[in-house]
């Protein structure tokens, strides 16, 4: 795709992955901040570092495995919720707390073992390992991400301002729900040799984070929170081989950095200080 632009495949190809993840992400973290969902990104995160390191442990897939068991998690979520008549967010807490538990078991002992290096990717993320086929699939993620905003617009945006008054309206609420959990299930998943299972968290949250300080309505923020991502992002990409850097941590702390301007410079910050 990029190959006349950027000669060398590596880079190539890690070019290309961080475009989609980039794209899918950050798409998704609009949902998941303005849902206040940010337990769910957190959860889902770490469900899918777990997967791949059982993956890893097991001498399978461990991508394959991520998807999976974070598709588990998600299809938990509502049952759980349900039958131990708990909230989501403390559910999701005792989700979160079993799969960074199976997380840390897994990497622990692979470490004791002789494995830390292949571990050490689904830590801090592994570019350069990248297979065409991951590729294919996170821009398949992303094509679905922006489908799921087009073709669920209404919706979202129901859920977004009430899910109970939504589901009074006679939106399938259930459905657009896990249809969002999913996709984010398999984003994350698909995202982990990319940026690592440690940060994988900052594309999903800080991208619609810093589009909220200068978007008055969801719309916007669906158009710049990517365009924030893929400006931060693809750079880091180009810096990170340049000098030999971290890829995923690199990008990680410019997000952060530029988060923190973005308060600083909020063009609607000032706008409603003006108003009151």
């Amino acid at each position: 795709m990029l190959e006349f632009l950027i000669p060398n495949n590596i880079v190539c190809h890690a070019v290309e992955a961080m475009i989609f993840a980039s794209i899918s992400c950050s798409i998704l973290g609009v949902i998941i901040a303005r849902m206040n969902l940010s337990s769910v990104g957190f959860t889902m995160s770490h469900a899918a570092f777990a997967g791949a390191a059982i993956g890893l442990f097991l001498g399978l897939d461990s991508i394959a495995v991520a998807v999976i068991f974070s598709l588990g998690v998600a299809a938990l979520l509502g049952p759980v919720s349900e039958k131990a008549k708990m909230s989501a967010d403390t559910t999701l807490g005792v989700l979160f707390a079993m799969s960074m538990a199976v997380a840390v078991f897994f990497i622990s002992y692979m470490q004791y073992s002789g494995k830390g290096i292949s571990a050490g990717g689904l830590l801090f993320g592994d570019l350069i390992s990248l297979y065409r086929e991951e590729i294919y699939l996170l821009g398949l993620i992303s094509l679905l991400s922006v489908l799921l905003i087009v073709i669920f617009y209404k919706e979202i945006l129901s859920l977004m301002f009430h899910m109970k008054i939504a589901e009074a309206s006679g939106i399938r609420t259930r459905l657009v729900y896990y249809a969002i959990l999913f996709i984010i299930a398999v984003s994350v998943a698909l995202s982990i040799n990319i940026v690592g299972g440690l940060i994988i968290y900052v594309w999903l949250v800080v991208p619609a984070a810093i589009a909220y300080q200068f978007c008055f309505n969801v719309r916007s923020m669906f158009i710049v929170a990517p365009l924030v991502a893929l400006a931060i992002s693809i750079p880091g990409v180009f810096a990170g081989f340049e000098y030999n850097l971290p890829v995923g941590p690199l990008i990680g702390m410019a997000f952060t950095f530029v988060f923190a301007l973005s308060v600083i410079l909020s063009t609607k910050r000032r706008v409603t200080s003006n108003k009151n």
